[in-house]
């Protein structure tokens, strides 16, 4: 059954990696619904970009741009205290900020594998300690974890990248339990995890496609739009396409012999860029 979608036009969003790509397309979908958009990107000059074009939708929200390595817990909290002075208070947070190095695991450098996981990662730790207490001060929010259809299968060439995905899972399903039973359990404070497929932009370097009529590369505004009905809808995880959601959680109670021959079947995957 439709879900009754909730009016956002009076929410402060803050969304990381605005600069191009989902994040980008996510600031526009906010800012054309009316909502005050909050764009952060380490990338001034596409960020500057994004908020342009946002700028040109009929009807937008206020729309604004910070530049802030995310990897930066002391940045970020400090970020935190701009905004607070400068827009208000946070009641959506949008963690979207990602790298996906693509190649063989022993081709993965430690340096690659530390940044897949600062940013990935860790700097979903920094937004929540710097934005929660927002959220907190004002008896709601909502909060919105990029992870991937990686953070539900492994897949070749990304081991980093599947584990980065994983750990976001992990975090959401355990700061929700947290806020359901702990300290924020008297607050309105809600979140989504988002499994996007493959998506077209420029990350999947060299994607394994088997039925592209079916299950090709996603369109980065598909993607948004999913995100925030998901959203305005409270679902609490959000498989884009939808249908994936159910194949992974019915796979899951199979044999693995049974599930990867399913896998086989259907395909999908990336190839080296190296």
């Amino acid at each position: 059954m439709p879900r009754k979608l909730k009016d956002v036009s009076n929410e402060i969003v803050l969304i990381t990696g605005t600069g191009h790509g989902i994040g980008r397309e996510l600031a526009l979908h906010y800012t054309a619904l009316g909502s005050t958009v909050i764009c952060i990107d380490i990338n001034e000059k596409n960020n500057d970009e994004t908020v342009k074009k946002a700028k040109r939708l009929k009807n937008a929200g206020s729309v604004y741009s910070y530049t802030c390595d995310v990897t930066d817990r002391n940045a970020v909290l400090k970020l935190a205290d701009r905004i607070k002075d400068e827009i208000g208070l946070v009641t959506v947070l949008v963690n979207n900020v990602g790298i996906m190095p693509t190649h063989p695991f022993e081709q993965q450098t430690a340096d690659e594998i530390r940044q897949v996981f600062e940013i990935n990662v860790f700097s979903q730790f920094w937004t929540l300690q710097a934005f929660l207490p927002h959220m907190k001060q004002q008896n709601r929010g909502h909060i919105i974890a990029m992870s991937s259809i990686a953070g539900l299968v492994g897949n070749a060439n990304v081991v980093p990248y599947c584990a980065s995905k994983f750990a976001v899972r992990g975090l959401m399903e355990a700061l929700h339990e947290e806020m359901r039973t702990g300290p924020y359990n008297d607050h309105q404070i809600t979140g989504s995890i988002i499994y996007p497929y493959m998506t077209n932009t420029g990350l999947c370097k060299k994607p394994i496609i088997k039925f592209p009529s079916i299950l090709g590369l996603l369109d980065p505004k598909v993607v948004a739009k999913h995100i925030v009905d998901g959203h305005r809808a409270n679902i609490t995880e959000i498989t884009i396409p939808s249908s994936l959601f159910y194949i992974n959680n019915w796979c899951r109670i199979l044999p693995i012999k049974c599930a990867l021959l399913l896998k086989d079947f259907i395909g999908g995957g990336l190839g080296s860029d190296l």
